[in-house]
């Protein structure tokens, strides 16, 4: 069974930063596209972020500049470093990725637990 388990949320301060952490685990062949997504209190989940298997990012406007999202492929893991945090960037954080995985190596998307950020201001 495949897993994604968030970490790192928590509560900061405007201007702090914070480092989230998303591993995969379970009968994995392999991992495609992988992404951050957010949630606010009474609004739509949206996409933050976005990395390919190879490295290819894309984010949403409004965290250019001062989030990035990274992976390590070999312990199947995916970051996003979060700097000048803002009161708007508070949300519940969803990881999200394509796997292939099981006996016949069928791709799904998975989605994590979600974890807590909370910009105080």
């Amino acid at each position: 069974q495949v897993r994604l388990v968030e970490s790192g949320g928590g509560l900061v301060q405007v201007g702090g930063s914070l480092r989230l952490s998303c591993a995969a685990s379970g009968s994995i062949f392999s991992i495609s596209d992988m992404g951050w997504y957010r949630q606010a209190p009474g609004k739509q989940r949206d996409l933050v972020a976005t990395i390919t298997s190879i490295g290819r990012t894309n984010y949403t406007d409004s965290v250019k500049g001062r989030f990035t999202i990274s992976r390590d492929n070999a312990k199947r893991t995916l970051y996003l470093q979060m700097n000048s945090l803002k009161p708007e960037d508070t949300a519940v954080y969803y990881c999200n990725a394509d796997i292939s995985a099981g006996r016949y190596r069928g791709t799904y998307n998975y989605w994590g637990q979600g974890t807590q950020v909370t910009v105080s201001s």
